[in-house]
């Protein structure tokens, strides 16, 4: 099993919001600060409602003209970032990202380019300082992300120490944080402790859709507890509701 959890970009707010590992309601609410074109809006949200549709190429062709009427459009690059994220170009959504933090300097730009560099190889110590740019943002509402996430890289870097101050911060402001949870139950199967990593996964599940990490990792820590019944279980869910995951590796152990 890999040593971090995994921080995606799924379905964010175009406008004001953050990647999360547990996708988010999308919709692009309205650019509050900066340059910010009326039409570029209107364009963003065409983008949107085109990548609700499935139009991969119409959602990248509004994106494109939104930036090329304001190309400072926050909105517009940060739905630029989603398609170049499904197209798999991870250095454009890097881009996309970086010019978002540009002409919104607020918390929530700065933890999606965290998390986005976060998952570039090598590069998680350095992601850390975006966490604590948006963490500095006194208006950002959502600061449990951040701390979240934060935890995830610094793990991921092998800064125990921070990670644990980060996800425990994390877990103060939000007690139901999908990533935090998932983090502490994949630290706490890690060093050998089965019955809190159950408690942190339990919680986990109950606090988001699942995805195949944390039915994966379930599976595992149940079989260290010995519960083969429960770990066959989740293994099935795993099988049922992600095939393709269930179809890469993971066996009938939950093990990948």
């Amino acid at each position: 099993m890999s040593g971090c959890s995994r921080l995606t970009f799924v379905r964010p707010d175009l406008s004001d919001g953050d990647y999360r590992q547990v996708a988010p309601d999308y919709e692009v609410a309205e650019y509050h600060g900066g340059r910010q074109s009326s039409r570029a809006l209107i364009l963003a949200r065409q983008g949107q409602q085109a990548l609700d549709a499935g139009d991969l190429q119409a959602a990248s062709d509004a994106g494109r003209a939104a930036l090329e009427i304001d190309p400072q459009s926050a909105p517009a690059h940060r739905l630029m970032a989603v398609v170049e994220t499904r197209l798999g170009h991870p250095e454009r959504v890097g881009e996309h990202l970086l010019a978002a933090t540009e002409s919104y300097p607020r918390g929530s730009s700065f933890n999606n380019y965290g998390s986005w560099m976060c998952q570039q190889p090598g590069r998680a110590a350095e992601s850390l300082q975006w966490f604590d740019r948006a963490l500095a943002d006194p208006g950002y509402q959502t600061p449990a992300f951040a701390m979240a996430n934060a935890g995830a890289c610094a793990d991921k870097a092998g800064d125990t120490a921070r990670a644990d101050l980060y996800l425990q911060a994390a877990l103060q402001a939000d007690p139901d944080n999908p990533v935090a949870l998932g983090m502490m139950a994949e630290r706490a199967y890690r060093a050998g402790d089965p019955f809190k990593a159950r408690a942190f996964s339990q919680r986990r599940l109950a606090a988001a859709a699942a995805d195949p990490h944390a039915l994966m990792l379930a599976s595992q820590i149940e079989l260290a507890l010995g519960d083969k019944a429960a770990s066959d279980r989740y293994v099935q869910r795993l099988k049922t509701e992600f095939p393709a995951a269930a179809d890469s590796g993971t066996g009938e152990s939950g093990r990948p």
